[in-house]
């Protein structure tokens, strides 16, 4: 076990049992990049705990197929990338945000790079990718498994820093506010069932987005909401949680459980087909098939209605099969498995939600509105995305403010003296015999959601939604203090918090613009809603 329960990766057994409180300069909840990146980048001399709720590899940057956005050609320039993502965001991304974030990028770049990273090249840069909504080639990428390249080599400098510990199957489940100031986490040991105190100077959350409140997503099982609905309660403020990004195209198959097939099948000349073989986009938008995401997820949504299909199709196989198979090697194996060869057919595809644009309000730091609170990645809500994600920013984000959150958490850090924080208490609760509440509540939140709260809503549903996630909030505040909390548990309540606050959102913004589309009210207004949406408690 080594000399100390601090010492470098994971202690699972024996002394770390004995130990009721885990106290760290840092604690980072989440180890998908902006975790470990702000990991990375702390002083040394500063011990840090990491607490990932299962493994440190699950998290939704190991399922990023696509890339990283950065001008790296001479055809491109900073201007250009950021008046996409302006135009994208449709009026509501802040504009030195954007900056920052655009011009940083060739250095963070630079930074993955360094941590081991081996980008695909040609000749003597990158091998660089069109995705859609940009005016060039400038998405770098690991093959067609940029996410997981990078998740392998952030969590190779992890476990070979000493200052870092990091725990698995441990889950936050309130963080712990005293004075206004945030000390920290109550965290769940799931092997053992009890929940301890993770106490800290300075916390961050880096938990991921919300996907698995709907029914059809591309995220994998641990985005439940974590963070946004911990720092709500908390009382940090939220932002544009209307704004719900759906990726157009993930694999209709039963088997193969949220399978996203890349964005950059369309930008390397994949065309969208529905199943009689009508090439549909080209009714929607110029761009066709490389209009920003909203408009796509839109047309095939609005096409699938039309027709009354269950699915459209992706194709890609009019592009010779050796080119096929050295762009989308991950693509070509993973499909393989599940009968359909992109070589020779095309595949079918459906909507799912995707991405989180909005989440905990952050200055360009990554402070949030309590202090000694930080939030980076999806988590967060920056300003950079606006009302839409321009694809590809996504992992350009996190590592941004990854840096500059680990700046300033170094340039401000003062040891400060740990207020007296009470034990978690049970208050008598008892081991549920009644599981089944949790799974009828979580199938009929995200059931819901994807037909009231989805790609295209209105009021009447807006309205439907609002009623049931009340009803749905009063049981499961009752359940949550009769009956000991498990994973399960917390993720449900964390949904259904994450799910009111969406809906919240979604009502008051009677306009469509970027990924939030209301029938009733089908145009953009930028005279009353040119403007952020802000929760804050009470």
């Amino acid at each position: 076990m080594g000399t100390s329960p601090f010492n470098g990766y994971l202690k699972t057994v024996g002394d770390l049992d004995k130990i009721k409180v885990m106290k760290a300069d840092v604690l980072i909840i989440g180890s998908g990049i902006s975790g470990l990146f702000t990991a990375l980048n702390l002083p040394q001399k500063l011990k840090i705990l990491i607490v990932t709720k299962r493994d440190i590899f699950d998290s939704s940057t190991k399922f990023a197929q696509g890339g990283i956005s950065c001008v790296a050609s001479a055809y491109d320039t900073f201007e250009n990338h950021i008046q996409d993502t302006l135009r994208t965001g449709c009026g509501l991304s802040a504009e030195r945000i954007v900056e920052i974030v655009v011009r940083e990028a060739p250095e963070r770049i630079k930074d993955l790079m360094d941590y081991g990273v081996k980008f695909t090249s040609r000749g003597r840069g990158f091998d660089l990718h069109l995705e859609g909504g940009h005016s060039q080639r400038r998405v770098i990428h690991a093959k067609d498994y940029t996410g997981e390249v990078i998740e392998n080599a952030l969590v190779r400098k992890v476990r070979r820093k000493r200052n870092i510990t990091v725990f698995e199957n441990h889950m936050a489940v309130n963080l712990i506010v005293k004075n206004n100031y945030c000390w920290g986490a109550y965290v769940l040991d799931e092997r053992t069932g009890r929940v301890k105190k993770f106490t800290a100077n300075y916390t961050v959350l880096a938990t991921g987005g919300a996907g698995k409140s709907w029914l059809y997503t591309s995220n994998p099982d641990v985005a439940t909401g974590d963070g946004i609905a911990m720092a709500w309660r908390a009382g940090a403020v939220v932002k544009n949680l209307e704004f719900v990004q759906f990726h157009p195209t993930c694999l209709y198959e039963p088997r193969a459980k949220s399978f996203l097939i890349s964005e950059s099948v369309r930008g390397e000349g994949g065309v969208l087909l529905t199943k009689k073989g009508e090439r549909f986009m080209k009714r929607y938008h110029p761009l066709r098939e490389l209009a920003p995401r909203d408009i796509v997820a839109r047309a095939i949504d609005d096409t699938m209605k039309k027709t009354g299909d269950d699915f459209v199709y992706l194709d890609i196989s009019h592009k010779k099969a050796s080119f096929i198979k050295r762009k989308f090697p991950y693509l070509y194996k993973t499909l393989k498995k599940f009968g359909f060869d992109m070589t020779k057919e095309p595949i079918p595809v459906v909507p799912a939600a995707h991405y989180m644009c909005g989440g905990v309000a952050v200055n360009e730091w990554g402070e949030t509105s309590l202090k000694g609170l930080f939030a980076v990645g999806e988590v967060s809500c920056t300003g950079l995305h606006g009302a839409n994600r321009l694809a590809s920013n996504s992992l350009l984000e996190g590592i941004v403010f990854g840096k500059r959150c680990a700046f300033r958490i170094s340039s401000v850090f003062k040891k400060k003296k740990v207020p007296v924080i009470p034990e978690w208490k049970t208050y008598g609760a008892r081991p549920s015999d009644e599981a089944v509440i949790i799974s009828q509540n979580w199938d009929e939140i995200r059931r819901f959601m994807w037909n009231y709260v989805g790609i295209v809503r209105s009021e009447k549903r807006l309205e439907r939604a609002w009623r049931r996630i009340k009803n749905i909030q009063n049981e499961i505040y009752e359940y949550y203090w009769n009956f000991l909390i498990t994973r399960d548990l917390i993720e449900l309540r964390n949904i259904a918090c994450v799910s009111e606050l969406i809906i919240k959102s979604a009502m008051s913004r009677k306009e469509s613009r970027g990924t939030h589309f209301m029938i009733d009210y089908p145009h953009q207004n930028d005279r009353k809603f040119l403007k952020d949406t802000i929760l804050k408690r009470g």
